[in-house]
């Protein structure tokens, strides 16, 4: 059976510029469809300020098993979109090092890690059919962390590894996908969608975060904000390198990550509830959240002092009540793909994939999407 033609092509438009629409956009194009994405620009995308962990594992918490299991198939199918996209520095880290200050610190990574163990999805050792980096935990002592990554501070008492634990590079992961998805024939649209009466495509896939709430009046009560403030700390000529792992430390009961970069490091992230649940703007960060980062930051690597403090950013994370995303279809022709929090970035390649099956199944048959994703 022959390719359709360009004019016989079904037409999809994606409402939404940040991970998760270019990713949606990009499996559409590669299934044949022809595709626009209409982006508001990166003051909206959450994704624009991130830390870029694909945390599997460390995302696992008590009483979030199936937040667990989602982001696991998500992360086994991010070696295949790293390949699609072809460009290698958009991974910055393989490892992570969960690391802690004190005892109590120390217990609770311990708690984290017998959660983790006890919902493991594959053996330590299998990569897998799949391609996946092998994964698992291992604890470290205080003198392992300093083998392993010698710029961390000496009073880090211990913590674990997680091998297959990655972290991309959130915005030259943008980038790539906007490159690929030009090279596949897809219209990039700089524009905000107010009214999705005023799309005239076959399908619509509205991934626009919380902008969702003013075209998807169905949903608009199950989406709300928490802010979420980053560093980026760019190294000098007199700086120690950026640690090799991905660092996610628990400081005396508070929770910093590092996360490298060619030219330095990430630091994140602070979470919180705006004053206005109604909040969808951009936003800004505050004095009291930029001065935590960088005092636990510095606790945990001292020579970050010799870096420069580059930017300060916040964003807007649209979050639901469970903490699962809402990807599913709504009508014969809108497919929503939002609510992803603080996952959006590991979650992407599974929403890309369901999001597809959807596309190509209008009637809803998709096994995935009805075993992992069709809690609403």
């Amino acid at each position: 059976m022959g390719v359709p033609s360009s004019a016989q092509r079904r037409t999809v438009a994606v409402v939404g510029g940040g991970v998760i629409g270019l990713s949606c956009a990009l499996a559409a194009a590669d299934a044949g469809w022809r595709v626009r994405v209409f982006d508001a620009g990166a003051e909206v995308r959450a994704s624009q300020v991130a830390g870029g962990m694909l945390g599997s594992l460390g995302e696992g918490h008590p009483g979030e098993e199936r937040a667990l299991a989602l982001s696991a198939t998500s992360v086994r199918r991010w070696p295949a979109l790293l390949d699609r996209l072809g460009d290698p520095t958009v991974r910055v880290a393989c490892d992570s090092l969960f690391v802690a200050s004190s005892a109590a610190d120390a217990e609770y990574l311990r708690g984290l890690a017998d959660f983790v163990w006890a919902h493991r999805p594959a053996p330590a050792d299998d990569p897998g059919a799949d391609g996946s980096p092998p994964t698992g935990l291992n604890m470290v002592s205080r003198n392992e962390i300093r083998v392993l990554e010698p710029s961390l501070s000496s009073r880090l008492i211990g913590g674990y590894r997680a091998r297959g634990e990655w972290a991309v590079d959130n915005r030259r992961l943008l980038a790539a996908l906007r490159t690929a998805l030009v090279a596949a024939g897809a219209q990039l649209v700089d524009a905000r969608i107010d009214d999705l009466a005023e799309l005239s495509d076959d399908q619509i896939v509205v991934a626009a975060g919380l902008g969702a709430t003013r075209l998807l009046p169905a949903v608009a009560d199950t989406l709300h904000p928490a802010k979420g403030e980053i560093l980026r700390l760019r190294r000098t000529r007199w700086s120690v390198p950026p640690p090799q792992h991905v660092v996610r430390a628990r400081v005396d009961g508070r929770i910093v990550y590092l996360v490298p970069r060619s030219d330095g490091v990430v630091v994140g992230a602070t979470q919180y509830e705006p004053q206005d649940a109604s909040w969808t703007e951009p936003t800004v960060p505050e004095a009291g959240g930029v001065a935590d980062l960088l005092a636990d930051a510095i606790e945990v690597m001292p020579g970050l002092r010799t870096y420069e403090l580059a930017e300060a950013g916040a964003g807007l994370r649209p979050c639901t009540a469970d903490g699962l995303p809402i990807v599913r279809r709504l009508d014969e022709r809108t497919v929503a793909a939002i609510g992803h929090g603080r996952n959006g970035i590991v979650l992407a390649p599974w929403t890309a994939h369901t999001v597809g099956e959807l596309l190509a199944d209008p009637d809803g048959h998709s096994a995935e999407r009805d075993s992992v994703g069709g809690n609403r």
